[in-house]
């Protein structure tokens, strides 16, 4: 199991206001899985990637990721977690504008303390990964968003983390870049990697092996994703 909320529940204050954002919502996701979170605008699909990115905290309920209790953790610890186990990727993209596409995926491991030496090439090969091996020097301007969107994938890559976390990675793509990335997201998935997709979008969150529908605050279903390739279906 790499990770597991029980019955988490998260409120914000709007003056003396309670207003809940999630409602008892338990998930556990094992090892390279591929998971769709779905929801309209407003579910609390952005509050539970929050949660489970350690970007935020729920109000109550439990959370272990990796064996380790989340919520027990102080804000420095917590930081090492979204350094070294979870790679971000984001809609808008989030590069450097004055960096290059090898600089920009350099960027984490100087985070993580990998020595100087070692992260160009660290970086290089995780662009290669994502097919961008011939836009090293570029600058993210010089690039289309597709291509920026596999330079954020490899950025997310390049620490070699546990868990990829997703939040609406086609939302500022055309129909034919954004169709390219989630073909990249699920030859990751092939290769082993873990990765949870945030998405409104029915096409997107379809293309997972698990979808996770939730609305105002509860999960209301869950649905398989495509199914399993075996040797007997075409590649």
């Amino acid at each position: 199991m790499l990770l597991e909320l029980e019955h988490i529940y998260k409120e914000y204050r709007q003056d003396q206001l309670a207003v809940p954002a999630l409602t008892n919502v338990s998930l556990s996701l094992d090892k390279g899985e591929y998971l769709a979170i779905m929801g309209p605008s407003g579910s609390g699909k952005s509050t539970l990637m929050n949660i489970i990115g350690c970007l935020d905290r729920p109000t109550s309920g439990s959370y272990r990721l990796d064996g380790v209790d989340v919520l027990s953790l102080n804000d420095n610890q917590l930081s090492e977690i979204r350094c070294h186990k979870i790679g971000f990727v984001f809609q808008s993209f989030q590069l450097l504008s004055t960096e290059t596409a090898l600089h920009n995926v350099m960027l984490p491991l100087s985070f993580a303390g990998v020595p100087r030496s070692a992260r160009r090439d660290i970086a290089a090969r995780a662009l290669a990964r994502v097919g961008l091996a011939d836009r090293l020097d570029f600058l993210p301007n010089q690039l289309s968003g597709g291509q920026k969107q596999r330079v954020a994938i490899a950025r997310a890559l390049v620490n070699d983390p546990q868990l990829i976390l997703a939040d609406e990675p086609t939302g500022a793509l055309d129909q034919k870049s954004g169709a390219a990335v989630m073909d990249l997201f699920e030859q990751l998935n092939a290769e082993g990697v873990t990765v949870v997709v945030i998405t409104h979008d029915g096409g997107v969150g379809s293309r997972a092996r698990r979808m996770l529908h939730i609305v105002d605050g509860e999960i209301i279903e869950h649905k398989a994703g495509l199914p399993e390739l075996t040797e007997e279906q075409p590649q």
